[in-house]
Parts: C-alpha cells; structure tokens; sequence
C-alpha cells in the first residue's frame, strides 16, 4: 500500500490492506486489559470495593463507567485513527469511501453499533473472518474499514 491513502474511491478500495481478524481480534484483548488494568482501581477509588457485588443496586456507576469508556474510545478513534490496540498492530480506522478519516459522529455510530455487533453471540464480529473486506456489522453501518497502517 502506498504511504497514504489515495483520495480517489475507487483507485484506494484496490490498493488497501484490510487488517485481518486475528490482528481486530488482538487489538481487541488489548484494548481490554488495558479498559480492566486502569478502570479497576479508578471504580474501587470512586464507588468502593462493593462496587464489585453481585447486588445491581450497588452498582450505580455502570452507566457513568461506560460513558467514559465510549468517549474514551471515540477520542482514541478521532485523534488517533485507532485505540490503543489497533495502533500496537499497526491497523487504523478510515472512512470506507475515501479513505480519509472518519467524521465524528460516523465514530460515535461505529461505537453504539458495535452493540449490535456484539448482541447475537458476536455475529457481527465473527462476521470479519467472512467478509472480503473484513468489515465487522457495526462497520459496515458506520461506513468504516479497518486497514493496515501505512508506513
């Protein structure tokens, strides 16, 4: 692939190396250890060491927990074309047409479809292993494609 994604649809769409699902499927146990190793101590800061109950009263904070993961990682997509674990394999997130970067809010679309995704037994991940252009669900809704990085 070329340093930089042509801006031409059609000549870019030929050239892009899709990242596989087994380096999507890394990048993801990265990006959850590090969610776990920095939220963990964070929740038991914030709510207490109860937090971990079984007891869903206990658990006030799930909401506000997963408001700031979800900004956290649409940040991480914006600014960085990746998380954390997309850029430790070398993968980005682009906009399926032109190869540029995402819009913001074709990002927070990516996120709340990743819901999807995840709903039928990870279907729509499992379904990156299929595809040709290795698109997930909630890519494939949001416009997105996830290639190897250029050098």
């Amino acid at each position: 692939m070329a340093s930089s994604l042509s801006s031409s649809p059609s000549a870019s769409l030929r050239s892009w190396d899709y990242a596989s699902f087994w380096q999507r499927a890394v990048a993801f146990l990265i990006d959850w250890l590090i969610v776990v190793v920095i939220s963990m101590p964070v929740i038991v800061v914030a709510f207490g060491a109860e937090y971990f109950s079984l007891d869903p009263v206990r658990r006030s904070g799930d909401l506000l927990i997963a408001l700031l993961v979800g900004v956290a990682i649409v940040s991480f997509w914006r600014y960085c074309g990746a998380t954390p674990g997309k850029l430790a394999v070398g993968v980005k997130i682009v906009d399926a047409q032109t190869g540029q970067a995402p819009s913001t809010a074709r990002l927070v679309l990516r996120l709340l479809c990743s819901l999807l995704s995840a709903l039928p037994f990870y279907l729509g991940f499992l379904w990156i292993a299929l595809d040709r252009r290795k698109q997930g669900w909630h890519d494939k809704i949001a416009g997105t494609v996830v290639v190897q990085e250029a050098d």
